[in-house]
């Protein structure tokens, strides 16, 4: 585990209307799996702290980036301020969010800014073209709500082994989506070999909870095939 390091501010992305990825440095040899977070301590008096998803890929050199809806909360507002070069203290890795000994054939079921960890292991699949199956479920209230929206696109192309299917809560005129929240028919319709996945969830806690209960108890599938993170980056 790394102690406190400060850390530059190399570049900040607007990624929606009200998320940003900030990229910082961390040299060539930053150590970190994908889908682990980190902590970030802005520079108030007291410091403002809060564990937030790496949402890089190892195989993305010389920065890590995170990734956060900006709200109205106090640390939202001072990160929302900084600029590039201004400086942050990060510690990582921390987390077991990680594809470990999965299985080649994945499933995601993410809301929301719980995308952040799924697009980093998905960079370092398509990056390092690991043999792997993937099925990634993403639900938002509308079009433009979809983090990494483009990134996923242009996976997609890069890697026949990855399919996106979006779920949103409103229409959108000309987009392919599911329409409503994630439940067992979107998963059974979206996932048809669903017996045969690890699946992976993260997004907001009761999302979370919602979605493990409905493969455990709606699909029968063992808690040895669900791993979850209960995002913290609000």
């Amino acid at each position: 585990m790394a102690s406190d390091v400060e850390a530059r501010i190399r570049a900040i992305i607007q990624r929606t209307y009200n998320v940003k990825s900030f990229r910082i440095e961390a040299g060539e040899a930053a150590d970190y799996k994908a889908g682990q977070f980190l902590s970030v301590a802005l520079k108030t008096e007291p410091p403002l702290k809060r564990y937030l998803s790496i949402s890089s890929s190892p195989t993305e050199k010389g920065y890590i980036e995170f990734t956060k809806k900006i709200t109205e909360g106090d640390f939202s507002k001072v990160l929302d301020g900084l600029k590039p070069d201004d400086t942050v203290k990060i510690q990582y890795p921390f987390g077991k969010f990680t594809l470990g000994d999965a299985k080649t054939k994945i499933a995601f079921l993410s809301g929301g800014i719980g995308i952040t960890p799924i697009r980093s292991i998905c960079k370092y699949v398509v990056d390092k073209r690991l043999d792997a199956d993937i099925v990634l479920v993403y639900a938002n209230r509308t079009i433009k709500d979809i983090v990494f929206r483009e990134d996923f696109e242009l996976m997609q192309k890069a890697y026949p082994g990855l399919r996106v299917s979006h779920v949103l809560s409103e229409p959108a005129e000309g987009f392919k989506c599911c329409l409503g929240r994630i439940d067992r028919q979107v998963i059974i319709n979206e996932i048809p070999d669903y017996k045969e996945r690890n699946f992976y969830l993260c997004g907001p806690p009761a999302m979370v909870e919602a979605m493990k209960k409905t493969l455990s108890i709606e699909l029968g599938l063992s808690e040895g095939n669900i791993i979850t993170e209960n995002f913290q980056g609000y």
